[in-house]
């Protein structure tokens, strides 16, 4: 089979370092290229030894990639930077966009959430988003994929076949999510400093994340009305993992009947027992989901974890490539949790 030949744009971040980890041990994809503008010149074993001895490309400035042999480029690049960047890409590439930036199929959202004006509306229009569950036919057909946040992935996944099914009440929906401080990317501030985030809890962007509108759109698209939750997120002193503890009114039997029927057929989203430990799902692109009847009266607990570098971010991308190029979607995704 005909090598699926990548970019990686933004190759020295978080979630372009962990691309690299999941391409690396694909059958199917090579990579022809790491783009960093800043790091252009080094290798990529200067900014993470642990890369040594795998025969990366040195990282290079976007200009000087030679595309007519590239088939997908997955953007890595920081929030409000990757429209302009992409809308000057060949016309011929996959696009699978790891930022923000074609999430909000409004752009008047979009500018009211990212404080500026969208750069590409024309390519908005033609941007799917990737949520890979719930929307592989059309991401079969499309050359730019909104790949989803973390916060969303983890909230979404469980609550779309319940608002779909109309399970739930639409003005009780509260998410408390907790994230690892690798979600912050890798640029230095002061307050994702060690001493800054270690042995803390800290709640931030109350009734103001950016993700909120990304979650009310495929809720409401669910809901074939609008929704508005009520989504907190949380920093933990971990490198990486997300958990999200969902509240909702409806039946918790029907509810989780429900989750498990929407993903009987997915190698990734699985419905357990036992409260799922961001450790369950470490370094594995799985989101595994639990219910349980609250000791209120008509309203359910739902806890969601995901790793948010691998299912929220990297491995979502992987996941939606695959199913792009007609791949076997688990291909380069069949890791084991990291345990211990």
């Amino acid at each position: 089979m005909k090598q699926v030949r990548s970019v990686i744009i933004g190759a020295s971040g978080y979630t372009g370092v962990e691309l690299i980890r999941l391409l690396v041990s694909h059958p199917h994809v090579t990579i022809a290229a790491l783009v960093a503008d800043s790091n252009a010149g080094q290798p990529i074993t200067n900014i993470y030894p642990h890369l040594e001895g795998y025969g990366l490309p040195d990282l290079v400035k976007l200009d000087q990639v030679k595309w007519d042999d590239v088939d997908v480029a997955f953007g890595c690049l920081p929030h409000a930077t990757s429209q302009e960047v992409i809308a000057k890409l060949p016309k011929h590439l996959v696009v699978i966009d790891l930022s923000a930036d074609f999430r909000l199929k409004d752009t008047a959202e979009y500018a009211k959430w990212y404080g500026h004006t969208h750069a590409a509306p024309d390519l908005q229009k033609q941007a799917v988003y990737g949520m890979t569950e719930l929307a592989r036919d059309q991401i079969k057909k499309t050359n730019l994929i909104a790949n989803p946040g973390c916060y969303p992935t983890c909230s979404i996944l469980p609550l779309y076949p319940l608002l779909k099914e109309k399970l739930i009440d639409l003005d009780n929906i509260i998410i408390d999510a907790k994230s690892g401080v690798s979600g912050a990317g890798r640029s230095a501030k002061v307050q994702n400093l060690f001493t800054e985030v270690n042995e803390g809890l800290k709640p931030y962007g109350i009734a103001s994340h950016r993700h909120t509108p990304e979650i009310e759109q495929a809720l409401s698209e669910a809901a074939g009305q609008p929704v508005q939750v009520t989504f907190t997120p949380q920093l933990v002193p971990l490198s990486r993992g997300m958990l999200a503890t969902i509240y909702v009114k409806g039946d918790a039997a029907k509810i989780k009947a429900a989750i498990t029927k929407a993903y009987a057929g997915s190698a990734f989203v699985k419905v357990t027992e036992n409260a799922p430990s961001t450790r369950d799902v470490a370094g594995t692109n799985r989101c595994h989901i639990a219910v349980f009847a609250d000791r209120v009266k008509g309203r359910t607990i739902i806890v969601s974890a995901i790793d948010n570098l691998v299912k929220g971010a990297s491995g979502q991308a992987v996941q939606n490539m695959n199913i792009r190029f007609g791949l076997e979607e688990t291909l380069g995704l069949n890791f084991l949790p990291v345990f211990p």
